[in-house]
């Protein structure tokens, strides 16, 4: 999902790039096979029968914002902070005219139904796979250059950066077919009733999307993303990419969209902002407490580390020998991976667990992206 959203707006069983994926695209299909000659003889020998037509489904017109006082207001304060003239005025208002209120962002947004099972491996399956596999190790033998020099200057593993990407957008291939302009002036101005509301935060995202597309020249009416407002190879908010997206291939422009390097770079400047620390695993594994209380209090923190090592087995839990190796005063999280009806898996996160967790408020989109990774060096370093 989408760096910085921090998914205060839902804890979704799939990062947001992944859910406007399947809702937008599905999943990429084969061509078609060329039927032989025989076989079209016998079809044109007996043709099947019609079927009754079927009326085509309209699509439905998009409403436009138009002139409407919030967001021609909108306008003038962004204007006038940006210390932008009046031309730049009229065109900003005129582009935000033209934006449109889009039912299916709104509909998207929502949190999912109550009481959905989780299941970490059906979970992981979605991402661990062939096609996913090979597009990964394609990814990295055309970057390995990006990559190697992302993991030395911020010290983030390119297995992980390399993982995140592919989790995200399937490599560049599921980026999103939104109009991003809508999204979010949707969700700015438009959020749906039913869950707490995030206008104000989608105010601020649009208002840094259309600081990004002046900066870069970029058309805001073009520019496709999630139907949250993430775009490009690593899913950035608006806000993220002007905060912390690199020009790494070093043309003048960052650009998240069209160059894989940029992308490379700006994960990984992006995590090591948000505390990533060279060389500290991800996270280990341990036995759980017998004693229900102690398990539930072990629990209660979720994803944020907040136990040492000793407090661990003091609450009768047993760190893995790897675990007892962690910095004594570095704190811990414990980490409920559910498995539908089997039993739960247990695993202790370490604060760069928790760092990969900036990037999509879930352990389970944080384990996929370190299981990618993982699954993607091992077949590099055994050639296949």
């Amino acid at each position: 999902m989408c760096a910085g959203l921090l998914l205060g707006l839902s804890a979704p069983s799939t990062s947001l790039a992944a859910a406007s994926a399947i809702t937008e695209a599905g999943s990429p299909t084969s061509s078609p096979k060329k039927a032989s000659a025989k076989t079209t003889a016998k079809r044109s020998a007996k043709p099947a029968a019609k079927p009754p037509a079927k009326a085509k489904a309209k699509p439905v017109a998009l409403k436009p914002f138009g002139t409407r006082p919030d967001v021609l207001a909108f306008a003038a304060g962004l204007a006038s902070e940006q210390g932008w003239d009046e031309a730049s005025l009229q065109r900003l208002q005129q582009q935000l005219a033209q934006a449109h209120i889009h039912p299916t962002v709104q509909r998207l947004i929502m949190p999912p139904p109550a009481g959905t099972a989780k299941d970490w491996a059906a979970y992981r399956a979605r991402f661990v796979e062939p096609r996913r596999l090979q597009a990964g190790l394609r990814f990295w033998e055309q970057n390995a250059t990006s990559l190697a020099r992302a993991e030395n200057e911020y010290g983030v593993p390119a297995e992980l950066i390399a993982g995140l990407i592919g989790v995200e957008t399937f490599y560049g291939q599921i980026t999103g077919g939104f109009s991003v302009l809508d999204a979010l002036a949707t969700l700015a101005f438009e959020f749906p009733s039913g869950r707490s509301d995030r206008s104000s935060f989608f105010r601020s995202e649009l208002a840094e999307f259309l600081k990004l597309c002046r900066r870069e020249g970029l058309n805001p009416a073009e520019v496709k993303g999630s139907y949250a407002g993430a775009m490009g190879w690593p899913q950035f908010m608006p806000g993220s990419w002007n905060r912390y997206a690199v020009d790494f291939d070093g043309d003048g422009h960052i650009d998240l969209i069209q160059s894989p390097a940029d992308a490379i770079g700006s994960v990984a400047h992006y995590l090591a902002r948000h505390g990533w620390q060279r060389g500290l695993p991800t996270h280990y594994s341990l036995a759980m407490p017998v004693d229900t209380s102690a398990r539930a209090r072990l629990l209660a923190p979720d994803i944020k580390p907040s136990f040492t090592v000793q407090e661990l087995r003091a609450a009768g839990a047993e760190p893995s020998e790897a675990a007892l190796e962690h910095p004594p005063k570095q704190l811990l999280a414990v980490v409920e991976l559910q498995n539908g009806e089997a039993a739960p898996s247990y695993w202790i996160g370490t604060e760069n667990f928790y760092v990969l967790t900036r990037y999509n408020w879930s352990s389970y989109y944080a384990f996929a992206v370190i299981e990618l990774g993982r699954t993607l060096a091992g077949m590099r370093a055994a050639g296949r």
